[in-house]
């Protein structure tokens, strides 16, 4: 296979039908049904330009094979897989599993939104002869990912580490991280948020194999976040975080509290002058506010994804009304965007008033509101005190999707550690849940088994109970808001997309 060729594409009968393995070379229709939304994201911006690593799918046709196939990646399907990697080895110009090695990330992407509740897989490929053989420092840094990520893989999959054949060992990876990703589709986290969320168990999920770039090679490398106006607040401004000499999962999970992205323009100017404009390139395209994952690998930017950034009701209003004020949306798109609940809720409050109290900790606010409860750190207990009537904060040091039941049950979320494009904050705003991370080591221990009250504006947990924002004087309506009250009113139609983000 040269370069620029695509792997071949087949398709099954029945319910099955459809590609099974798509290359994402921007020549691909964006069908987010198929290809699922983290692939839907690649293939539109690599139609218009935007530097991507080149990747290949495994569909959502694919995944539902995989299931009626007893859990099984067939020879046919592993073929097409093989026709895909040497897709991607010829676009890098790299050998998965040789000396000058292309190593993946094998990743989840559904259909529908449903951040972190399945497995994503990094550095697959990564082999013990590789590191003994060539291992530069910054490779060999990620053998602890590697076991860490195969932690329960079989014995076989790991074997090969003791052997030479490091392609076997390679591929033995890949072939056990996809099955391991179309299995996690029927994980327990992926079943819970399915249920709470209201989406359907047959959709399935995509399976994106992506060349890795690496934010942890050298003092030119980093990763970030960037969203392209603020989701707590909705100002059109710049927003996100940057993590320099770091893989993009120290900052997803929160494991290290992340610098503003201003630390990102103060060190490669240009490079974040190109992010903001093809971040506002995709915005446009979209038609709507969206967030990207980006890593800078040796001082070239490259974008991992982009998604339609989740956002707190506030937010929702002011981008409605700017996107409108932009020509970019006329009103019967938007005046649905925020849930009447919701709209009740800002009208009542406008903004919320400062309150004065003991302050136990303080961080970054995500998502504004004010919530009072007992504190737990444990997601367990906390869904349990919930069924029994309880009303609950969860505290971590940093949270993960094992604690997505957690969320649901609690009315608020505090962490130690990460920032405002973590993991806790994206899956607190996307629900709407009161939550300040970033408050620093020790806090979970100050604040378990006391009541506090959570202000969510302005990053800070106070002691016992503090007035909720029902039970203010209510400050000015945003004039924002008025606006939308007033297109409601009006009873302008249409079906606008949903403010939550449209893919994984």
């Amino acid at each position: 296979m040269t370069a620029g060729d695509s792997p071949n594409m087949s398709t099954s009968a029945g319910d099955l039908t459809g590609p099974l393995v798509v290359p994402l070379d921007g020549a691909t229709a964006a069908d987010r049904d198929l290809l699922g939304g983290k692939a839907a994201s690649l293939v539109l911006m690599a139609a218009l330009g935007v530097p991507v690593p080149p990747a290949f799918t495994l569909t959502t046709a694919a995944c539902r094979r995989y299931q009626a196939d007893g859990r099984q990646i067939t020879e046919l399907l592993w073929s097409e897989v093989l026709d895909g990697l040497g897709w991607l080895e010829d676009s890098t110009g790299q050998q998965f599993g040789g000396r000058a090695p292309l190593l993946v990330s094998v990743r989840s992407g559904a259909p529908v939104s449903m951040p972190g509740m399945m497995d994503t897989l990094l550095n697959v490929g990564l082999t013990r002869p590789m590191l003994t053989e060539s291992g530069p420092g910054w490779l060999t840094e990620l053998a602890t990912g590697i076991r860490t990520s195969f932690a329960d893989a079989p014995f076989a999959v790991l074997a090969a580490e003791r052997g030479p054949d490091a392609r076997a060992e390679a591929l033995a990876q890949l072939r056990w991280a996809i099955a391991r990703i179309f299995d996690s589709w029927r994980g327990e986290r992926a079943e819970t948020y399915r249920r709470a969320n209201g989406i359907p168990g047959d959709l399935g999920t995509a399976v994106t194999v992506q060349a890795m770039v690496f934010g942890n090679r050298d003092d030119d490398s980093g990763t970030g976040v960037y969203i392209t106006r603020n989701p707590a607040t909705g100002a059109n401004e710049p927003y996100g975080e940057w993590l320099p000499r770091a893989q993009g999962e120290s900052l997803v999970s929160g494991e290290r509290s992340p610098l503003e992205l201003a630390a990102f323009q103060a060190s490669m100017p240009e490079l974040h002058s190109g992010l903001v404009a093809d971040g506002r390139r995709l915005e446009t395209a979209e038609r709507y506010p969206v967030e990207i994952e980006f890593t800078v690998e040796s001082g070239r930017l490259y974008f991992l994804q982009a998604r339609r950034s989740t956002c707190t009701p506030l937010a929702a209003v002011h981008w409605a009304v700017d996107l409108v004020d932009e020509g970019l949306l006329e009103i019967a798109d938007v005046i649905d965007w925020v849930d009447e609940d919701s709209l009740r809720a800002l009208a009542r409050a406008g903004g919320p008033a400062e309150i004065t109290g003991r302050v136990l900790a303080r961080g970054t606010g995500v998502v504004p509101g004010r919530c009072c409860a007992l504190v737990v750190d444990d997601a367990d207990e906390a869904d349990r005190l919930a069924e029994e009537g309880s009303r609950v904060i969860l505290a971590r040091p940093r949270t993960s999707p094992h604690d997505v039941h957690g969320f649901l049950a609690a009315a608020g979320v505090i962490t130690e550690r990460g920032g405002s494009t973590s993991h806790a904050a994206v899956v607190a705003r996307q629900i709407g849940l009161p939550c300040v991370v970033g408050c620093g080591e020790g806090t979970v221990s100050a604040v378990v088994g006391r009541v506090v009250t959570i202000d969510g504006t302005r990053g800070v947990v106070y002691d016992g109970v503090l007035p909720d924002e029902a039970e203010q004087a209510p400050a000015a309506t945003p004039p924002e808001l008025a606006r939308l009250l007033r297109w409601r009113s009006a009873g302008a139609g249409g079906c606008p997309p949903s403010i939550r983000s449209s893919e994984s």
